[in-house]
């Protein structure tokens, strides 16, 4: 499903003009983006929590020119659903 067919969705569901709707989502996503960039979480509640992971340095192999890297101590953004979703999917994928 692509941000677009979302936007259909809930257009469809709501009666609420597209072009409110997409700027929702937008504003939505940029508030994210904002709060993990500034290592700060969000939670939602029965959906699941965006979060910023640490990744460990590490060392790496370039296998096509047989040298090593190492790759710095980095951040990721992560997702991690809720376990009410999580069971939900669990029980419903084919």
């Amino acid at each position: 499903m692509t941000k677009a067919d979302i936007v259909n969705e809930i257009a469809k569901s709501t009666g609420i003009e597209k072009v409110n709707v997409q700027k929702t989502i937008e504003t939505f996503m940029d508030v994210v983006k904002r709060s993990l960039t500034s290592n700060h979480n969000v939670y939602l509640r029965g959906f699941g929590s965006f979060i910023v992971k640490k990744r460990a340095k590490k060392t790496a192999r370039n296998i096509s020119k047989n040298t090593t890297l190492i790759i710095p101590e980095h951040f990721i953004p992560a997702f991690k659903p809720a376990k009410v979703f999580l069971n939900k999917v669990k029980t419903n994928v084919k």
